[in-house]
């Protein structure tokens, strides 16, 4: 409870369907799903404790901006005086000042605004559970980084259990206490972002969370926690020595770019691993500079 959970993978993964589950939206063809402790199979969406931002907003393009978040507590019958004040609350959470939008239409903001309201129309009604789905996907660069922390701000400070669904490795990474990695309808990981992005499970894993370089190759000795490995094309790497890898194993080793260094052939350091190779191009991206380069085996 409280945790920013994030559901991560590419699309057709099927991580909006299991947030759809989630929220009631669908019904799973078997097994339960079980929310706060409870079965909640067959109960309807608003019977749930739960509350949904889907990626387009689905705001009322007819009703004010107070309207939009009132809806789901004049739904519930909740006492006209306490609605007003709870919608103040919202609204006032999501940085959205009641006098000056209350009573604009959802026509007469900016898409960041949107969003917010969206966000206000879902946190009003005090759900155990947030589910998100991609709700920053519509918005620019600047304002998505600057909600995301918002975002994970909120988390903290109303102790609401966050379910974000993305395709964005990076938001995903900034956001998250744990992440699930989704990949053909199946968790193929389930971490901290560390977790995750340091000692992933699977190829796919490595390769869709950030970049990773592998080198394809061959066990050829273990000497207690270090292996000798024979890569294809020649070259040979030493690497830490997993359970169960033994002479003759083929593996592929995967290596972030932030790992590597580029030295001129006669400067390397010994004892390090090294591949040689042929630098093709260098791009420059402010933060950091990008080196292509090929290698004797093939790929880059």
């Amino acid at each position: 409870r409280g945790e920013f959970f994030s559901l991560l993978g590419p699309s057709g993964c099927g991580k909006t369907t299991t947030l759809r589950l989630l929220a009631g939206l669908e019904e799973p063809d078997t097994g339960e799903v079980r929310l706060v402790g409870e079965v909640v199979n067959g109960r309807r969406p608003y019977e749930r404790p739960v509350a949904m931002v889907f990626q387009n907003y689905a705001l009322f393009p007819h009703l004010s901006v107070q309207r939009n978040v009132a809806f789901g507590l004049e739904q519930r019958h909740v006492p006209a005086d306490r609605i007003k004040e709870r919608v103040q609350k919202a609204l006032e959470l999501v940085r959205l000042d009641p006098g000056t939008y209350g009573r604009r239409l959802p026509a007469q903001l900016s898409g960041g605004q949107r969003q917010r309201v969206a966000l206000a129309r879902a946190l009003v009604i005090e759900p155990a559970i947030l589910l998100l789905d991609e709700p920053l996907g519509a918005i620019d660069l600047k304002l998505r980084k600057e909600m995301q922390l918002e975002l994970k701000a909120l988390n903290r400070q109303l102790g609401i259990t966050f379910v974000y669904v993305t395709h964005d490795q990076e938001e995903a990474l900034t956001m998250s206490d744990r992440i699930a990695v989704m990949n053909q309808a199946r968790v193929a990981q389930i971490g901290t972002p560390a977790e995750i992005y340091e000692n992933p499970r699977t190829a796919f894993v490595a390769d869709f969370i950030g970049e990773c370089n592998f080198f394809a190759g061959t066990v050829t000795a273990r000497d207690g926690a270090t292996a000798t490995v024979r890569q294809e094309g020649g070259g040979q790497f030493r690497i830490p020595a997993t359970d169960g890898l033994a002479p003759g194993h083929a593996v592929h080793i995967g290596v972030r770019p932030e790992w590597h260094d580029v030295w001129r052939p006669e400067d390397v350091p010994p004892e390090e691993n090294a591949v040689p190779g042929v630098v093709l191009d260098v791009v420059y991206l402010g933060e950091t500079v990008h080196v292509l380069v090929r290698l004797p085996a093939g790929g880059g």
